[in-house]
């Protein structure tokens, strides 16, 4: 089923949803799988992005947060990882521009001593009804935030990672059979597939592993700040499984890529939890 109709000016608030998402990680216990680990989660305030950084923490790694403005969302997400006795820094900025993406790196390093693990998280969407709507400043946008982040951001890490080291993009169920309100969007996460093949195969010789994850609909923040009222009722009823995810259900997977003792012979592989929709090949 869906959720209540609501909508909320872009990025987003987690404290203004109605129901708020499940993003805390409650009742996961970590194993120390990711013990000493520094990992920086872009779009780490909240939704997929804080599940990530908790859970991350919950396994013992130290985590830097990039964001654009959701300070509320970053400091609580901050003190859940806290919480869990791991180190959290926040680096707000526009990860659109070149110097934020470098900014991000430099921040991470400082703040957490070095960066060995890498979650490229962020992401904008704007639906339209017809692609003739998509204005050249939408296009730019929608793949400087999406994917040229990704991009700058690890050629920024690649200087700090190294063998056993980890990147985990997050691309997402458009990008692998489209969406037609969401073309610029799913253009975009088609490209984190394919950018995943091939960083994956000239990252083998440095015995760094490069993943993805693409989820079906998630109940996170972008969702009742980018989708119209009528959509958010329905969102995720399409689904086998007929309900959205919550982030909590997604970030293990992230965690799964992280971890070497778990996933040390995956490189170039994408996960996609879809609620129980299948795929084609």
């Amino acid at each position: 089923m869906g959720k209540p109709a609501q909508q909320q000016q872009p990025p987003g608030r987690t404290d203004e949803m109605r129901p708020r998402p499940r993003d805390s990680m409650e009742g996961y216990e970590g194993r120390g799988l990711l013990k000493d680990r520094k990992a920086l989660v872009t779009g780490g305030d909240s939704g997929i992005g804080r599940a990530v950084a908790v859970a991350f923490a919950k396994e013992g790694a130290d985590v830097a947060i990039a964001y654009l403005s959701e300070h509320d969302d970053a400091e609580q997400t901050a003190k859940l990882v806290e919480a869990e006795g791991r180190k959290c820094a926040l680096l707000p900025g526009d990860l659109g521009s070149a110097e934020q993406c470098q900014k991000a790196v430099d921040g991470t390093v400082e703040a957490l001593g070095g960066i060995d693990l890498l979650v490229n998280n962020i992401a904008t969407q704007q639906p339209v009804d017809r692609p003739e709507e998509i204005t050249d400043e939408q296009w730019v946008r929608t793949f400087d935030v999406n994917i040229h982040s990704y991009f700058r951001v690890t050629a920024a890490a690649l200087a700090h990672l190294g063998e056993g080291d980890s990147i985990i993009n997050t691309a997402s169920v458009n990008g692998l059979r489209g969406n037609k309100t969401l073309i610029d969007y799913s253009a975009t996460k088609g490209a984190v597939i394919a950018w995943t093949y091939s960083m994956a195969q000239a990252l083998a010789d440095r015995k760094i592993r490069v993943n993805c994850v693409a989820p079906g609909p998630v109940w996170t923040p972008l969702i009742p700040s980018t989708l119209p009222e009528e959509h958010v009722e329905k969102f995720g009823e399409q689904t086998p499984m007929g309900r959205t995810a919550e982030p909590d259900e997604i970030a293990p997977s992230f965690v799964f890529f992280a971890s070497n003792r778990l996933s040390s012979y995956y490189s170039g592989e994408v996960l996609a939890p879809l609620g129980g929709e299948t795929m084609p090949g």
